[in-house]
């Protein structure tokens, strides 16, 4: 006696299965691996559009009533066409991740010489190493963030977000509207180009002041224009009378220097120069602060430039500190 017997439930009948014809079976093999095809999401339109018309063709051969085996052979044709294009699907996108970070990489770096920023540095580093490091919707918008906290150090009532840079976009205004009270970038380029055309020689400095992002925070911007209004004014009594000094960004100064020809002889020159260069005095609440800003400066030759607009992509070199 089995268990339904012991419980006096009846057994059960086997439920009657409906023949299905091989017609039918066939259409509906062929409508689902259609089905099959069309939701298959398309990577690359070449390889998706080679793939489809090869399932096609697959597909028309269903119904042709073949023997077992050359069905079979016909579903392992179907399975393995599908297996290659999610092949092909999965490279196409490693290649095209591959290519993005590449390219996000290489502008970054463009980005960073038109600020003048070196890409050693430990937060541009940071940057540029966690580009390979991106395969998420999440982690991009989180790289993003940081990039934005990196170029943009306060929001736009002048707070500081972050301890970013302070190295803005070169400032290509023509006019003295900036906390230098000097004429911006675009009046540098516009010099230089004079410069070229004439045929003069000489160099273009950068000068790059430091730790005004921890001023920012600190004191307040207030406090960051009146240093480099203070550095501004220091380095246009120091230089030669006929020396141009313009306003290139939010923490750096440009010069263009005519008639030096000696790089070791100007270096000198210009540590001497910044060597004098003490405090900046600031106004706090009434209150006077001296602030100690580093300068450093690098030096480009002029010859070395194919037009003034080079001035936006000058490369990355060594500095010479304070």
């Amino acid at each position: 006696m089995d268990f339904r017997q012991m419980m006096g439930r009846p057994k059960p009948e086997p439920v009657p299965v409906a023949n299905v014809d091989s017609e039918n079976a066939e259409r509906c093999l062929t409508l689902l691996v259609a089905g099959m095809a069309q939701s298959t999401p398309e990577i690359d339109p070449n390889s998706y559009k080679l793939f489809r018309t090869k399932i096609e063709q697959l597909s028309r051969q269903i119904p042709d009533r073949l023997p077992d085996d050359d069905k079979m052979a016909l579903v392992r044709a179907i399975i393995s066409e599908f297996e290659n294009y999610r092949r092909d699907a999965e490279e196409n996108i490693r290649d095209r991740r591959s290519s993005w970070r590449i390219l996000t990489k290489t502008l970054l770096l463009e980005l960073l010489s038109s600020l003048g920023v070196d890409p050693h540095g430990t937060d541009p580093e940071t940057l540029l190493n966690q580009i390979q490091l991106l395969s998420s919707a999440v982690d991009i918008r989180d790289w993003a963030t940081r990039l934005d906290d990196f170029l943009h150090p306060v929001d736009a009532k002048g707070k500081s977000k972050s301890v970013g840079s302070p190295l803005k976009v070169a400032d290509r205004s023509l006019i003295n509207d900036n906390a230098a009270g000097l004429r911006g970038g675009g009046a540098a380029v516009e010099y230089l180009r004079q410069v070229m055309t004439r045929g003069g020689d000489g160099f273009v400095v950068l000068f790059k002041l430091s730790c005004l992002d921890v001023i920012s925070t600190r004191f307040g911007l207030d406090a960051v224009h009146d240093c480099v209004m203070s550095i501004s004014a220091f380095l246009t009594a120091s230089l030669q009378s006929d020396d141009a000094i313009f306003h290139w960004s939010d923490s750096a100064l440009m010069a263009v220097l005519q008639g030096r020809v000696n790089e070791q002889i100007l270096n000198a020159e210009l540590q001497r120069v910044i060597s004098k260069h003490r405090e900046s005095t600031v106004t706090i609440g009434g209150r006077s602060i001296m602030l100690r800003i580093p300068i450093a400066f690098e030096l480009t030759p002029i010859s070395l430039l194919q037009s003034a607009e080079d001035l936006y992509r000058l490369p990355a070199r060594k500095a010479a500190h304070q």
